[in-house]
């Protein structure tokens, strides 16, 4: 059962903060989830299909802005919000009921004295949701008062860091995350070059060790310590495609460290 708020102090405005590009197929079914939210700030770089307009005709607030990369773009929407206490949610995201009342609950009560709220992220995968392995829980800070945190780390696979105590939440975000297996292997790729360059930029090296256990140590620790096998199939070829991803993460950074740039 999903623990009660305090006893009521004072309300807090919310906004809800969407980074996009060409999401036309999945931005309406976000939005609607974000019945919790007195604002929905979308910042489009530039999509070529009806990503904008279909945000704008649901009642959100629309910036079109050239891309910097997810962290620099997530940041900016949270300062250009209208309100303090901001959500950060992907396109591919929705708030499941649970947790939208979860949310609804604490907004009304002003969040307390916490700083940020977590909550766990399940993720569709082939047409049901992954419940073990590296995929979940998931578990990550998503609503929070930005005079008191923010967005950190690399451009890519960033992470939202606060000053103060932080609650978790019940009920999940869910997260549809590709449209087919060609799309995830094409966004696995994109990420482990984007995440190769950044961690060359911040000096970090690949080593042998790395190359050659790594990828086996994310396999293992997500299908068997983590219990993706629970998960069927589809766990074991999220777990193997996780390997993959590491894989070639630190051979690109490995190549990149002796001068070959893809």
């Amino acid at each position: 059962m999903a623990s009660k708020p305090p006893a009521p102090e004072v309300g807090a405005a919310l906004s809800a903060c969407i980074i996009t590009l060409n999401e036309a197929d999945r931005i309406a079914d976000c939005i609607r989830s974000l019945s919790c939210c007195d604002e929905i700030l979308v910042v489009d770089s530039h999509s070529t299909d009806r990503t904008r307009e279909i945000a704008a005709s649901l009642g959100a607030r629309v910036i079109e802005r050239d891309w910097p990369g997810y962290r620099s773009q997530k940041q900016f929407a949270v300062e250009a919000a209208q309100h303090d206490w901001v959500l950060i949610i992907d396109a591919d995201e929705r708030v499941s009921a649970p947790l939208r009342e979860q949310i609804s609950q604490w907004r009304a009560h002003g969040f307390g004295h916490y700083a940020g709220f977590s909550c766990n992220r399940a993720t569709e995968y082939f047409g049901r949701f992954l419940r073990h392995g590296n995929a979940y829980p998931d578990r990550g800070v998503r609503l929070f008062d930005r005079r008191r945190g923010g967005l950190r780390g690399y451009e890519i696979h960033e992470s939202i860091g606060v000053a103060g105590p932080v609650r978790h939440l019940s009920g999940d975000l869910e997260h549809f995350s590709y449209r087919s297996f060609s799309d995830q292997q094409q966004r696995l790729q994109r990420y482990a070059r984007l995440m190769a360059e950044a961690m060359h930029a911040a000096g970090r090296k690949a080593r042998y060790g790395q190359l050659l256990f790594n990828p086996g140590w994310r396999f293992f620790r997500g299908y068997v310590l983590r219990l993706g096998c629970l998960d069927g199939w589809r766990g074991l070829v999220h777990a193997w495609m996780e390997a993959q991803y590491v894989r070639e993460k630190y051979l690109r950074l490995f190549l990149l460290r002796r001068g070959w740039p893809d």
